[in-house]
Order: structure tokens, then C-alpha cells, then sequence
């Protein structure tokens, strides 16, 4: 999800926000609400990119090198089981989140995630489907076999070309 290196969460402020302008002295966001005010956060404020969040999973030890999940990875796996409405808000208890999380992220580490983290989730997926929608929209690829068949067909009329310019 490529929208979310321009989202951030900054500590001890509600919501997320967009990422307008960094500089020297601060950070320019962007509320992500119906508002969408603009606010000066300084070099003291705690701004963490969505992009660079993620959420521990208990694998095995073999697979040592994956033991979180990135944040985007999990939205989309939200959205694919729950589309726009999701079937639970954050001010649940424990028990419901649990619930939801073993849906979404069936390995989900139940022992370093914490409800707070959860209810994050929640809270940010709702944010994101109603302000933000294209940062769930999946990257445009073209398949790779058209690709390389574009590619051979411009090699060979570069080649046909040169054998007709050296006769």
C-alpha cells in the first residue's frame, strides 16, 4: 500500500494525518477527517509512518525473519473479509477484539499485541475507508509474459532494421 508512506499517526493526537511538507523545523500534516486542517508538528512530536508499523505473529522458529506482519498488509486483510463496514468499533472489550483479530491475522502473537494495538487498527481502518479509499486500491501490474513479449518484438524489429541498413 504505497498511500500509506504519506500517513502518519502522531502521539497524543487523535486520528491520522497526511504528511504535506517535511522540513527542518517540523512536519506540515494534514488532518485525514471531514476538515482536514493543517497544523505545523515540531521536532518534538512523535509522527510514525503507517508504512513503517507493523504487528508481531507467533511463527515458528524456522521462520525467524518474519515474526511481524506490515500494517498494510494487514488492512488489506481486513478488507478482504470485511469490506467497507467492519462488524465490531474499538470500544469493545477484550474478548471481541480477540475475536477479530483471530479472523483477520490467525497467528497474531496474543501475548506482545495488546488490545490498544487492536483497537489502533480498528480505529485507523475506518479512518482509511472513509477519507482515504485509494490507499486500499491494489498497484496496477502488467503481466510479466506481455512484458517480454513487448520486449522481443522491439528486438527483433531493431535487428531486422539493422540487417536492411547494412545490405
Amino acid at each position: 500500500m504505497e498511500a500509506l508512506k504519506t500517513i502518519a499517526n502522531i502521539s497524543g493526537y487523535p486520528g491520522l494525518y497526511r504528511i504535506l511538507k517535511p522540513g527542518r523545523s517540523g512536519v506540515i500534516v494534514e488532518a485525514i477527517d471531514e476538515k482536514k486542517a493543517k497544523t505545523m508538528m515540531g521536532p518534538q512530536a512523535r509522527v510514525s509512518v503507517l508504512n513503517d508499523i507493523s504487528m508481531y505473529v507467533d511463527r515458528p522458529e524456522a521462520d525467524q525473519d518474519s515474526q511481524s506482519v506490515p500494517l498494510g498488509d494487514i488492512l488489506m486483510l481486513v478488507a478482504d473479509a470485511f469490506g467497507d463496514e467492519l462488524p465490531i468499533n474499538s470500544k469493545v472489550d477484550g474478548s471481541e477484539l480477540a475475536d477479530f483479530m483471530e479472523q483477520v491475522l490467525p497467528d497474531y502473537d496474543r501475548e506482545r499485541v495488546r488490545d490498544t494495538d487492536i483497537r489502533k487498527l480498528i480505529s485507523w481502518y475506518t479512518i482509511l475507508r472513509q477519507f482515504a479509499p485509494e490507499s486500499f486500491d491494489k498497484p496496477v501490474e502488467e503481466p510479466v509474459a506481455e512484458v517480454v513479449a513487448a520486449e522481443t518484438e522491439v528486438n527483433e524489429t531493431v535487428v531486422a532494421e539493422e540487417k536492411k541498413a547494412g545490405e
